[in-house]
């Protein structure tokens, strides 16, 4: 039996994790917190990346696992990737890793490869200095260096709305420095690179479909699983969807591919999982990227498997301690497939939760449905508007026998627990 260990494990890796416990394959090793929930979160006051690195190397040696895998963007990643160094198993270069994190470092690596790919881009440093000018015609994209779910993420008009958005209060700023600094302690000893990932990054307004590629690479070549096309809430940058297969014609998806395999083989990312995120528009007929990152879309993996047949976790697990990955498409129960998302656009005061009573009754009929809710309140929830422009409560993966059968399950699962559904046009 082969001994695993996964970093920062989240709510979608549980969920796959649970069905291959009694498989007799692997044994599994848990390390990490949720930064998200109290009072996990409390370990980031302390938290010093260097020596718990050195705690991990000295504990797992002595247990003498066989791979190490994290799909957590915030820490786990990165982590994984210098711990399997350390321990001499299977893994991906951190300087790889760092490549893709690191958005601005990212897209310098990005105009090198495949400059009709890249949106114009600058740095802006944190905290913010109103009196320096941006190097980019408002209006403008932006996001921070490091971070995850699209935090802060945001279109500016001018340059008021910029100061505006980048004002943070002592524990804003406070909390920001402190995910940020495990990324920044790895930063500084595996490159001289001395851009503040603590900075944002303003881009060029991309339009068009927004797109996804996953895949994985296996001793530097490079596989494609799939591509999703990603659907937003009319008028914001939040995801309302994301739905395999994509509907984009296949000679694009070739394309994309191929810009994807250019990228990936540039910045020498041979082991692991990736997700690469791009817009097309039609007018240009052109491909942008928006982001690569270094780790499995663990929320978009079992979309796969209801269409494909085989879970994607085979693969990481198989790649985690050097086996062949072994998976045939084409074997699924389904035709297609989607991750549909629930959002607020402002604070609900009383957030209905359904009881354990209307969930077994609305997923009963589909047991191949997942829902994961995220139902927050008072300073978390005013929070996670702030800072994403929404309030994510419940998640839904679901398969449908075609892609009218897929919202035919989701209109009845939705309106049965009573949560919005802007999603139920199959547009």
């Amino acid at each position: 039996m082969k001994k695993i260990l996964i970093l920062f494990a989240k709510d979608w890796d549980q969920l796959s994790i649970q069905a291959l416990q009694d498989t007799g394959r692997y044994q599994f090793y848990f390390e990490g917190f949720d930064l998200h929930s109290f009072p996990q979160n409390v370990r980031l006051l302390s938290f010093r990346i260097l020596p718990y690195i050195r705690w991990l190397e000295a504990k797992y040696r002595a247990i003498g696992i066989n791979g190490v895998v994290s799909n957590h963007e915030q820490f786990g990643t990165f982590i994984a990737a210098v711990l399997a160094e350390r321990l001499n198993l299977p893994g991906n270069e951190p300087l790889a890793v760092l490549a893709c994190q690191h958005k601005y470092y990212s897209r310098m690596v990005q105009e090198k490869l495949v400059p009709e790919a890249v949106p114009r881009f600058t740095y802006i440093p944190f905290p913010f200095q109103k009196e320096k000018a941006i190097d980019l015609p408002y209006p403008f994209f932006v996001k921070p260096i490091k971070a995850t779910y699209s935090v802060l993420a945001k279109i500016v008009h001018q340059p008021r709305d910029l100061a505006n958005h980048l004002h943070f209060g002592f524990f804003e700023e406070w909390l920001i420095r402190r995910l940020v600094k495990p990324f920044a302690d790895l930063m500084h000893l595996y490159t001289p690179l001395q851009i503040d990932p603590n900075g944002m990054i303003a881009e060029e307004i991309l339009t068009g479909q927004q797109l996804s590629i996953d895949g994985y690479c296996n001793r530097g070549q490079v596989f494609f699983l799939g591509m999703i096309d990603e659907t937003m809430y009319p008028g914001t940058q939040a995801f309302m969807r994301f739905e395999y297969p994509s509907q984009l014609a296949k000679p694009l998806q070739a394309r994309a591919k191929a810009i994807a395999q250019k990228v990936l083989e540039g910045l020498n990312y041979r082991h692991g999982f990736f997700n690469m995120e791009f817009i097309y528009n039609p007018n240009k007929d052109q491909f942008k990227i928006i982001e690569i990152n270094p780790r499995m879309a663990s929320q978009l993996a079992n979309l796969y498997q209801r269409v494909d047949g085989f879970n994607p976790y085979d693969i990481l697990f198989a790649l985690a301690v050097g086996e062949e990955p072994q998976c045939t498409p084409g074997q699924g129960h389904f035709q297609a497939a989607a991750s549909f998302i629930f959002r607020h656009f402002y604070a609900v005061p009383h957030q209905h939760s359904p009881s354990p009573l209307d969930l077994e009754e609305a997923l009963a009929p589909y047991p191949d449905a997942n829902l994961i809710m995220y139902f927050k309140r008072g300073a978390s929830l005013r929070r996670e508007i702030r800072w994403l422009g929404s309030y994510r409560y419940a998640v839904l993966n679901l398969g449908g026998l075609n892609r009218a059968d897929l919202f035919t399950r989701f209109r009845a699962i939705s309106n049965k627990l009573g949560f919005n559904s802007a999603n139920s046009r199959a547009t």
